[in-house]
């Protein structure tokens, strides 16, 4: 997604520069950015072991400039050491990658008759039919609006209660037949599958996306190298929402109280580069639609707060 606009905005200056990878996926990105960045280093996380190993083998011809964690980001990035060499670029796709609805087997895709699962790491955390399982009525549909602004969320959640007295929806088919006739048929044949933002949602409330967001996006800029950038690349609005508020408010000049006497914050930390995010052109929509979607945003810190 966005290769050559993240390649060119995150690309690194000077020598023995380093790279995390927060999402390494398949290792797309980091095989681009290891390709054409001979002096790059990079750190590649991801808390699916699976796919983990795949882009390990992807890699492999760049051995010496990688290392691998196994985890989530923002627990890499709470232990890495302070004393350690600090990155000079920092990226992290927050969309998941297309062999984890392809492949996995683990319920992500409304195609297909998987278990209901959705965990990106399935040894850690609750699978979605427990979810569907435990949840009340109200919290299903609060969850469904919340994470992905589904306007039937209160007929699907009533669907979904009703169903599971007669047994667990332990699958991504069950779940999706749930939804299809909980919906006005307009809805069933628009232009979204009427499952999309049901699943959506649920693998947000899964893997904990939304809650961690806040968090990756501090921690990373904390240790990020002065004149170093971070780039992020969302998929839905409540995504780029966290994302642009965080680089808006790191980029005010002071963010101090309005009654405190003078400034004691520093002022801005970050320079924002291209302001309203970069989005894929006609182009990459038309070989790859799912990058529809898809924006990109880029700071530079300027200095340590």
């Amino acid at each position: 997604m966005l290769l050559e606009q993240t390649l060119e905005l995150l690309a690194p200056r000077g020598a023995e520069n380093l790279m995390f990878d927060l999402t390494l996926g398949e290792g797309g990105h980091a095989h681009a950015f290891l390709s054409r960045f001979p002096d790059l280093s990079l750190v590649g996380v991801d808390a699916d072991g699976d796919i983990q190993a795949i882009a390990a083998r992807r890699l492999s011809r760049f051995s010496g400039r990688v290392e691998f964690y196994r985890g989530r980001a923002q627990d890499f990035l709470a232990s890495y050491p302070a004393g350690k060499k600090r990155p000079n670029v920092i990226l992290a796709d927050l969309g998941i990658s297309v062999r984890h609805y392809e492949k996995s087997g683990r319920g992500f895709s409304f195609s297909g008759d998987e278990p209901l699962d959705m965990r990106i790491d399935p040894s850690s955390g609750i699978p979605a039919w427990r979810l569907l399982k435990t949840m009340s009525e109200r919290e299903i549909a609060d969850t469904l609006y919340m994470n992905a602004d589904e306007k039937y969320s209160r007929r699907i959640a009533r669907a979904i209660v009703r169903e599971r007295q007669l047994g667990t929806v332990a699958t991504n088919s069950a779940l999706t037949e749930i939804i299809k006739r909980a919906v006005p048929a307009s809805y069933r044949h628009g232009r979204l599958h009427p499952a999309t933002r049901t699943f959506l949602a649920l693998r947000i409330a899964v893997n904990g996306e939304l809650a961690a967001l806040p968090d990756l996006l501090e921690a990373g800029l904390r240790i990020l190298e002065p004149c170093g950038r971070l780039g992020i690349i969302s998929f839905h609005s409540k995504e780029d929402r966290i994302v642009k508020n965080f680089f808006k408010t790191k980029n005010m000049s002071c963010t101090c109280p309005p009654r405190m006497p003078s400034c004691r914050c520093g002022g801005r930390t970050v320079r924002i580069l291209a302001g309203k995010g970069v989005v894929p052109d006609g182009e990459e929509i038309e070989r790859n639609p799912p990058s529809r979607s898809a924006r990109l945003r880029v700071i530079e810190k300027i200095k340590d707060a």
